[in-house]
């Protein structure tokens, strides 16, 4: 069985942070025996741009093709407009890149894997319809969430994308409902999954952990991980030290465009600290020194990071948007409300002082993530997915 996975997010040498669950994913189906190859085009912009706006300027050269962990992985180049998202799509020039890569490398998949409504879905439907390719569709949060927002021609693609798709997958309840709602079309919820047996307790202490990442070893620790944005509720998080104890430390953990700002703030580097992003392999050692991991965030789909967090029995605050709600199952009552740091000061200084994460609470918690969103079981769920489609679309043909 031949997969092409198509998405806009996948981790290299220079970016090992960026789509660490794509990867993992990918890593349980090869297990399975899947072979799986990856493109995910990236963005070029024209010289000019560049030069422009400083944030397009790209920092570090991927290669065009590499194998990672036994996976080929190509990032063919595609033109990337300012704002295209906003108003227009670059799912056609993705998708010249995207069959030039395939013609080049040989690649001939029993089936195409796409990730991402929006750029990567409308460039996968394109590809399928061109090699007449079976093809499925994964939704992760943003994608249903946000772009289909942003205008009358970014709605007509997604819908037009979720229509086309031989069958739909969504990584959350919540999510199936809302691109349900938008496109009258019905998806299956199949969660891409953790690889959770990384995530256990530690030999080391929390003082110890501390003391090998160099972290405040008199503080209590809260640690967001996570892209750095405002989406994300950082600034939210950051403005709550203002009503917390002079002992309570915040560790922002990945980069992102809010980075500068919070560098800004009155307590950077004293009981605020950007630790910059991070090898994957040392997300559970933050999770492990800290007290309280925090994900204020506007919108999300399904944040494996806090899955993560929830495996290795670590308090979480969490707000109630997007497929949160179904990784606390009937816990969902700890959730927190959006944009509100009255809110997260209440539950931050809540655990921090009487945690309402007993013991009880966070075994079940444990259990109810590791029933549901352990890579392994997903993937086995995924590759008979795979399995029906190819059987189904080529039985149609014959």
């Amino acid at each position: 069985m031949k997969i092409l996975w198509i998405t806009s997010v996948y981790p290299s040498d220079e970016y090992p942070g960026q789509g660490v669950f794509h990867e993992t994913q990918v890593q349980s189906l090869i297990r399975l025996g899947v072979e799986v190859t990856v493109i995910c085009p990236v963005p070029r912009h024209s010289t000019l741009i560049k030069y422009v706006k400083r944030q397009y300027r790209a920092n570090k050269e991927i290669p065009f093709k590499y194998v990672r962990k036994g996976v080929t992985v190509y990032r063919p180049p595609y033109l990337a407009l300012p704002g295209q998202l906003r108003w227009s799509q670059p799912d056609k020039r993705m998708a010249a890149s995207i069959l030039k890569t395939m013609s080049d490398g040989l690649i001939e998949p029993d089936l195409i894997h796409a990730h991402f409504a929006m750029p990567s879905g409308g460039a996968a439907r394109i590809v399928a319809e061109h090699k007449k390719l079976p093809w499925i569709l994964t939704l992760h949060g943003s994608d249903v969430n946000i772009y289909p927002f942003y205008s009358a021609r970014s709605k007509k693609i997604f819908e037009q994308t979720v229509h086309a798709a031989n069958l739909v997958l969504a990584v959350g309840e919540s999510l199936r409902n809302k691109a349900k709602e938008l496109t009258g079309r019905d998806s299956m919820v199949l969660p891409i999954g953790v690889d959770l047996s990384r995530f256990k307790p530690s030999d080391e202490t929390k003082t110890q952990i501390k003391r090998r990442l160099q972290l405040p070893e008199e503080k209590k620790i809260i640690v967001f991980i996570g892209r750095l944005t405002e989406a994300k509720g950082v600034f939210e998080l950051a403005h709550s030290l203002q009503w917390l104890s002079n002992e309570v430390a915040i560790l922002f953990v990945g980069d992102g465009p809010a980075k500068e700002k919070l560098a800004q703030h009155s307590d950077f580097n004293r009981r605020l600290f950007l630790m910059g992003q991070v090898e994957n392999e040392r997300i559970s050692d933050y999770l492990l020194a800290s007290d309280v991991f925090a994900l204020p965030s506007y919108t999300e789909g399904m944040p494996t990071v806090v899955i993560e967090a929830l495996a290795l029995k670590v308090p979480v605050i969490c707000t109630e948007v997007g497929s949160v709600p179904e990784l606390f199952g009937e816990h969902r009552h700890l959730l927190i409300d959006s944009k509100s740091v009255s809110s997260l000061v209440t539950r931050l200084n809540e655990i921090l002082n009487r945690n309402p994460f007993t013991t009880h609470v966070q075994d079940e918690l444990y259990e109810h993530i590791q029933k549901n969103y352990h890579a392994d079981r997903n993937a086995v769920l995924l590759k008979a997915v795979y399995k029906r489609s190819i059987e189904s679309i080529y039985s149609t043909i014959k």
